[in-house]
């Protein structure tokens, strides 16, 4: 004689047959009690059985699909509304206790948003679905004025690079970045729960450089151990210009040294070889150079262990001088998206 446990082990189609013949059974005349015997059933089944049939019919019977209802509790609609928010704000903005979308964080929006709660678990299977990954965000300044940044990407830059192809001139990105000798960037491989330990120096010291890159794979630098000065930038204008024949379109960013009056005067006596142009304040993002200033601290500096002040200027400088003899290296900082408007 079969169990219960016998009846829900059985695929669904058969337990649809078990509920046929047990119904049937009950109306050619047996009871309910014989019949829970004969199929291995509980009689409070063959009860529901016959109840479901004085309601739908013989349909009520049929089999229906097992597990999560597809698409979970979110309606298209809601889910659309979920993902807008998650694309479009960051959680404190929405009056969230959250910093960054986790899935805790997501959690909250649904249940504020739609009503509905559902685990940590279920929110990751939507962010799947949906094609969210965990990232590491970018950070942006509070201050960061969007319609200029539209402005320079729809009426700024375009009249910059129409003034390049008329002049025939060079269109260059330049910034500035600092460096330290305990910069560490990549990981190590260590027994679980034992943190690698990378010897160094106990002294810290620093430089700094300057550089400037073109979309057609040119670069420029000067790396320094002084602070960003007028001097020093002026210094560094003077070399761009000595080593680059034609009118020069140098594109930095606001800093204090840029925008002096000093440099603005000296910018001003040589009009015919170079002109200057600003980024949009607080938009390091919209500068290709920013991704080359990565690349130095992550492959120079942060994968090796100076443990001199001039052993880390030569790493940069030797790193640069690697870079600079390959265009199509210094060509990929204008492919992420952010910049790629730069790329023509």
């Amino acid at each position: 004689m079969n169990t219960t446990k016998d009846f829900r082990s059985l695929s669904s189609e058969a337990q649809e047959q078990v509920r046929i013949k047990a119904v049937a059974a009950v109306k050619a005349g047996r009871t309910q009690g014989e019949v829970a015997a004969i199929f291995g059933v509980t009689r409070q089944a063959v009860c529901g059985w016959m109840s479901l049939t004085r309601r739908s019919g013989m349909r009520g019977l049929k089999a229906r699909r097992r597990g999560r209802p597809a698409g979970g509790r979110l309606q298209p609609r809601q889910e659309r509304m979920v993902m807008a928010a998650l694309q479009d704000h960051c959680p404190d903005q929405l009056k969230l206790p959250f910093y960054l979308w986790t899935r805790e964080a997501v959690g909250q929006l649904i249940a504020r948003r739609c009503g509905i709660r559902v685990s940590v678990w279920t929110v990751g299977r939507y962010l799947e679905r949906w094609g969210f990954t965990a990232q590491k965000p970018a950070r942006q300044a509070f201050e960061r004025d969007p319609r200029k940044v539209r402005r320079w990407l729809r009426q700024e830059y375009p009249a910059i690079r129409d003034l390049a192809r008329r002049a025939r001139a060079q269109i260059f990105w330049a910034d500035e970045t600092g460096m330290r000798s305990d910069h560490a960037a990549g990981r190590s491989f260590s027994p679980r729960g034992v943190t690698p330990v990378i010897a160094g120096t106990g002294k810290r010291f620093r430089c700094n450089m300057i550089s400037a890159i073109t979309n057609r794979g040119k670069l420029h630098f000067m790396v320094f151990r002084c602070g960003f000065t007028v001097p020093v930038f002026l210094r560094f204008l003077r070399r761009l210009l000595r080593q680059c024949p034609g009118l020069l379109i140098l594109i930095v960013d606001r800093h204090p040294v840029h925008m002096s009056q000093a440099v603005q005067a000296w910018i001003a006596r040589r009009h015919a070889r170079l002109r200057v142009f600003f980024l949009p304040g607080y938009s390091p993002d919209l500068n290709p150079d920013e991704y080359l200033n990565q690349d130095v601290k992550t492959n120079a500096v942060g994968r090796t262990r100076p443990s001199t002040s001039s052993e880390l200027l030569g790493n940069v400088r030797s790193y640069l001088r690697s870079t600079q003899a390959r265009p199509s290296l210094v060509k990929r900082y204008f492919h992420p998206e952010p910049v790629r408007y730069a790329l023509v």
